[in-house]
């Protein structure tokens, strides 16, 4: 199956979407079983006499991808330092020419907070010793790469291929660490550290955090609603009750949908699918391929999968239509007040209309932040999608396109911890949904809006984190979140 307009369910959409019933509960996390699940993940290990006695050196990082890729990587890198009791020199930030951001941690984040915090568990300094400063760490054989350290490693491999040359040099430096250390197994005070650092240690710092209350104040339309999640990401900066309150008492409480519609065009090239542009979309996004993933691209030529075979396998995003769709079969009517996190969508204005036909009051950080606000994060990627970060976590309804995405994955985890049972997530089944819009020429509004819902369900279920699942983005599990058996 080849990408096709899906025009006859569009029609349908629109002419349902003012006539759904109440929809109260669609802004409701659809289970109490939520809220049984508690954070238990702020908790210390004192650092004992015989750790500092053992000490086997210094640990640096150097962290790539964008925002949220090195957000998993510096709590990866504080379980790792714990595990070969050795001292974390605070992590590096990689410039990376597609994200384009010279950041580096404490841009982001709160260094001394997240120090301190951490400071019972294991040992953060922000520089190197002097005496270690002058070594050339990668001609002494203590740098480590993406050869050396394989994905999702198990701790033994850090004790066999890492311990021995950190005890014999005194440090070692990871070069593009990321998601090197894998979930399971674990030790249970490595896994608890990990949520540790994601969930309490990681504050943004306060000017991001001051922009990020005035983009949520003005995304509520100053509602004077605030929610645990508020205080856990804007700390100081908490959004104040207004002197005039918007909101009336017959209207209720403000509420807003954020959606990461993961359609930027790296996603949509390397994906490999058809999206409807014919031979010159094809062409471009080639083009595009054979600059940015010259890998795939010669995996391309010995691959036979067609753009069908993705599709239905479930490996395409979901373009915008399709995820106008998935919410009007939820329920959610045109006057829906969304905000879009992400980038710029591949296509523009043209690719978007179908979404803003049904959902007109959509909004972007652009679109309610001024030139100055937005002025000192310009050209620096990850602080935007911090904000972004923000605006996701805070939302009543959070909505991804792609689960697979870091910030949609790390907002939803951050929701279940800090949410208390009243952050619903809505997680499309991209194989399932590729299979319920085949069927666009032929199926009812109601068959649609029904198999779309149970889609929904399925990923509403509040079950603990599976084995090798990611603690972030599923923290119930032990060490992270305890059950509350009353």
């Amino acid at each position: 199956m080849m990408y096709r307009r899906l025009d006859n369910l569009a029609d349908k959409a629109l002419l349902m979407n003012e006539v759904q019933n109440d929809e109260n509960l669609l802004w409701e996390e659809p289970t109490g079983q939520a809220s049984t699940w508690k954070p238990c993940a702020n908790k210390t290990n004192s650092l004992d006499q015989g750790q500092a006695v053992n000490h086997t050196g210094f640990i640096l990082v150097s962290a790539n991808g964008g925002l949220n890729q090195q957000r998993v990587a510096v709590c990866n890198a504080v379980a790792v330092a714990v595990l070969l009791n050795a001292t974390l020199v605070l992590p590096k930030f990689l410039y990376s020419s597609v994200w384009k951001d010279s950041s580096q941690f404490g841009d982001i984040y709160q260094e001394d907070y997240f120090i301190n915090l951490l400071k019972d568990d294991v040992r953060i300094v922000k520089e190197l010793p002097t005496h270690l400063n002058s070594l050339d760490i990668e001609a002494i054989g203590s740098q480590f790469t993406d050869m050396d350290i394989m994905k999702e490693s198990k701790p033994i491999d850090f004790v066999k291929i890492v311990l021995p040359v950190l005890r014999r040099n005194g440090v070692v430096h990871f070069l593009g660490f990321g998601n090197r250390l894998a979930f399971d197994p674990l030790p249970y005070k490595l896994q608890r550290l990990r949520c540790k650092c994601n969930f309490h240690a990681l504050k943004f710092v306060p000017q991001i955090q001051e922009v990020g209350s005035l983009l949520v104040q003005r995304i509520r339309r100053h509602s004077s609603v605030v929610s645990k999640l508020d205080a856990q990401l804007l700390g100081d900066h908490m959004p104040k009750a207004p002197t005039t309150n918007l909101d009336t008492s017959s209207q209720g409480p403000f509420k807003y949908l954020a959606l990461h519609m993961r359609f930027e065009t790296d996603m949509v090239a390397y994906s490999q699918c058809d999206f409807g542009g014919g031979e010159k979309e094809w062409n471009e996004l080639q083009a595009y391929r054979e600059i940015h993933f010259p890998t795939l691209v010669m995996r391309m030529k010995n691959e036979s999968i067609s753009p069908s075979e993705l599709r239905m396998l479930g490996r395409c995003p979901l373009t915008p239509e399709e995820a106008a769709l998935m919410l009007s079969a939820l329920g959610f009517k045109s006057r829906t007040y969304i905000y879009l996190a992400g980038s710029h969508i591949y296509g523009g204005q043209s690719r978007m209309l179908p979404f803003t036909k049904l959902y007109p009051n959509l909004v972007t950080k652009e679109d309610l932040l001024t030139p100055s606000e937005l002025a000192p994060f310009r050209n620096f990627s990850s602080r935007l999608a911090a904000l972004d970060f923000i605006a996701c976590a805070t939302s009543d309804v959070f909505a991804m396109t792609d689960s697979g995405s870091q910030l949609s994955s790390l907002v939803s985890g951050y929701r279940v911890y800090h949410g208390d049972g009243q952050a619903p997530t809505l997680r499309p089944n991209k194989k399932r949904f590729a299979k319920i819009l085949s069927e666009n020429e032929t199926i009812s509004w109601d068959q649609f809006k029904d198999r779309v819902t149970k889609m929904i369900d399925e990923g509403h279920r509040v079950r603990s984190r599976r084995w090798g699942r990611s603690i972030y983005r599923q923290p119930r599990t032990p060490g992270c979140m305890c059950k509350d058996s009353s």
